[in-house]
């Protein structure tokens, strides 16, 4: 199963290959000069719960994606922590 990719990629694509077809970090923008954002490698420790570093991993994403694609890796990874937040309380009942 492939990754979905946002942001005008062609259906279908997966993130590895949106990552290949964009210029690397600190190039030129053809058309104003601009050198592209470069990812900002935060690293994230595990917590031992696999579902929240699942979704810690996933804000990874917004490294390769274009910025006004980053508020739905947000959204997605606010959604899951919520959820297992919400499932924590749920059992505790």
């Amino acid at each position: 199963m492939s990754e979905p990719v946002w942001g005008g990629q062609a259906e279908g694509a997966t993130v590895a290959e949106a990552l290949a077809e964009r210029p690397g970090p600190g190039a030129d923008d053809a058309a104003g000069g601009v050198p592209e954002p470069a990812p900002l490698g935060v690293a994230v420790q595990a917590t031992g719960h696999p579902e929240v570093d699942a979704l810690l991993t996933r804000l990874g994403d917004a490294d390769i994606l274009p910025t006004e694609d980053h508020i739905e890796v947000y959204e997605d990874v606010h959604r899951g922590l919520r959820d297992a937040l919400t499932a924590l309380d749920d059992n505790r009942s």
